[in-house]
């Protein structure tokens, strides 16, 4: 496959779009017959009438996902969207190649966390507070997703679901003010759980302390009086309330 990209490479040049090294490449690898190649195949993601469509750009042979890109460097987040992939799709192998630098780059990627592990998570809640009906829907979806979905995807695809059954975006992402020495600032949007709380997810796994931290200097300059946040801290799943 490498040997193709290349190839492609070499013969188009370092400032296509991704999708004409999408089509040159399984153009090469089908002449080739190296295996089957499935070009932008969909993946359907589901919960309780919520549904998301992922698209990676090529799955060849028995289940090895290629993710092109063409960027000036390949970075952190491109390998959580190939690992995001492979634990859809229960594989445990993928590649990204990015065709923009003079020189192709690329970088193997690999798990060997299962969805069976995936679903092995643990709820530290102990620093939750509900103060209403939504609070403890919220919690209860999440629980509900990881179940179904296990843990380690993307966090913008649980924060995506959560948004939906609260009532999508328009009613969910809305503007607070954001102040400085009592001077108004402008205004910040945020995911709203109910008026003045809002809730955020994120995947802190070191320096957690660090990043509370900067969670209440943000709290303390909004109109806001709390916010629910939400850590995917590996296989422990921590809520946790952050008041004025």
């Amino acid at each position: 496959v490498m040997e193709r990209a290349f190839a492609c490479h070499n013969t188009l040049g370092r400032f296509c779009d991704e999708s004409i090294y999408q089509a040159d490449l399984a153009r090469r690898l089908v002449a080739s017959q190296l295996g089957p190649v499935h070009v932008g195949p969909p993946i359907q993601v589901t919960w309780n009438g919520f549904r998301k469509i992922y698209y990676p750009d090529l799955i060849v042979g028995q289940g090895v996902i290629y993710e092109l890109k063409t960027v000036t460097a390949l970075a952190g987040e491109h390998i959580t969207q190939l690992l995001n992939y492979l634990f859809l799709l229960g594989v445990t192998d993928g590649k990204l190649i990015n065709f923009r630098p003079s020189s192709v780059a690329c970088r193997f990627v690999s798990t060997n966390l299962t969805q069976e592990k995936r679903r092995q998570f643990v709820v530290e809640d102990r620093q939750f507070q509900i103060t209403s009906p939504v609070c403890k829907d919220l919690r209860a979806w999440l629980i509900d997703m990881l179940n179904d979905w296990g843990a380690f995807l993307e966090i913008s695809l649980y924060q995506e679901a959560l948004t939906w059954a609260l009532g999508g975006d328009e009613k969910v992402i809305q503007p607070t003010q954001y102040f400085c020495e009592n001077t108004l600032l402008g205004t910040q949007r945020v995911h709203l759980l109910e008026p003045g709380v809002a809730f955020k997810l994120t995947a802190v796994t070191e320096h957690r302390d660090s990043m509370e931290t900067h969670m209440k200097r943000f709290l303390t300059h909004t109109s806001l009086t709390a916010l629910q946040w939400i850590n995917f801290n590996h296989h422990q799943i921590e809520f946790i309330t952050i008041k004025k």
